[in-house]
């Protein structure tokens, strides 16, 4: 994990002399899906703390809830009609968004996807995230070998982020289902999947409550679910809560995505059984370092080398680790967690 966190910094060496050099009157801005999901006040940190490093003046904006497209657009008009350098930008509704977005292209604006990639992928001048295809197969591979031969007899629930299935969403669990075993069909479509073990999915909006209800409404479909696989930490505890009201906490397998400080207390206390951890905060940070680099002689960033993404890294944190699935336990986990 260390290792990967140097090699991105390493890869961005060149582009953050220039940023450095950028200094006074660039002005960036950062639009997140909300202002309250931890994940998202840490990624505004790391852009805060970086952006006061450089001398950059950033202005934030958020969705009112996760899903909310129309505030992003009209904060993207505003960042543009404010001459802004730069945004970087956590998208709702990853294929709607992309005419705002040529819009500040258009006026010179470099726009950087966090998180979260635009449909399609370049759409954004580049993305900094998680493999979050990869965070999902990681938590899929881990559930199968944990379950051993009673995976072939699992009944399975995902609980994803919103019926527009933006591509974090549909990343995440289709590499759940892969890492799980499960024959996808198309890998850019959630629930087309015609494998029997799979029970059904239900929209979180990333939120505790949407956890809580989907697994009411899977439950109620199936009660004998015994694999979980959430969006992110808030929808399992969520979901955990809902499997606590009927007694079925501790039969449940829940796995999840995110790495927040919350979440790895959720793993060490046996209510997530694994987690992947990404790091929101050196997404914004490296993207407040290309706004500047581009702001003081038009470089842009590269990906990183075989992907189309520049990769921020990403380490499956559990404290019941398997065969074949590397992970990193809760101690080293709450080391790295944010939120």
């Amino acid at each position: 994990m260390k290792k990967l966190l140097l090699s991105s910094a390493v890869a961005l060496a060149s582009m953050s002399g220039a940023a450095f050099a950028a200094g006074h009157g660039v002005s960036a801005c950062l639009i997140t899906k909300t202002d309250t999901n931890p994940f998202f006040v840490k990624m505004r940190e790391g852009a805060e703390a970086k952006a006061a490093e450089l001398g950059i003046t950033l202005n934030s904006y958020a969705g009112k809830v996760d899903g909310d497209h129309e505030t992003q657009v009209a904060a993207i008009e505003t960042c543009i009609a404010n001459g802004a350098k730069g945004i970087l930008l956590t998208a709702s509704d990853t294929s709607s968004i992309v005419p705002a977005v040529q819009q500040a292209r258009d006026a010179g604006i470099l726009v950087i996807a966090l998180d979260t990639p635009l449909e399609p992928i370049d759409a954004a001048d580049m993305t900094f995230a998680t493999d979050n295809f990869l965070a999902g197969e990681l938590i899929g591979q881990w559930a199968r070998a944990a379950l051993g031969d009673d995976a072939a007899n699992a009944r399975i629930a995902t609980l994803d982020l919103a019926v527009s299935q933006p591509t974090v969403d549909v990343l995440r669990n289709q590499g759940f289902l892969q890492g799980f075993g499960i024959d996808l069909a198309d890998p850019n479509v959630i629930g087309d999947e015609t494998d029997p073990r799979i029970v059904g999915s239900d929209v979180t909006q990333g939120n505790e409550e949407g956890g809580r209800r989907a697994m009411e409404n899977l439950l109620a479909k199936d009660p004998t679910i015994n694999v979980v696989h959430t969006i992110n930490e808030p929808a399992a505890a969520g979901a955990y809560e809902a499997l606590k009201a009927i007694g079925r906490e501790n039969d449940v397998l829940i796995v999840s995505v995110d790495g927040g400080c919350p979440g790895i207390q959720n793993v060490k206390d046996g209510v997530i059984g694994a987690t992947s951890q990404q790091y929101p905060l050196l997404m914004a940070s490296k993207g407040i370092e290309a706004i500047a680099a581009w702001a003081a002689d038009g470089t842009k960033p590269s990906a990183t080398d075989g992907k189309d993404f520049f990769d921020t890294g990403v380490a499956l944190v559990t404290d019941k680790p398997v065969d074949g699935v590397e992970s990193i336990d809760t101690t080293e986990g709450t080391n790295l967690c944010w939120g």
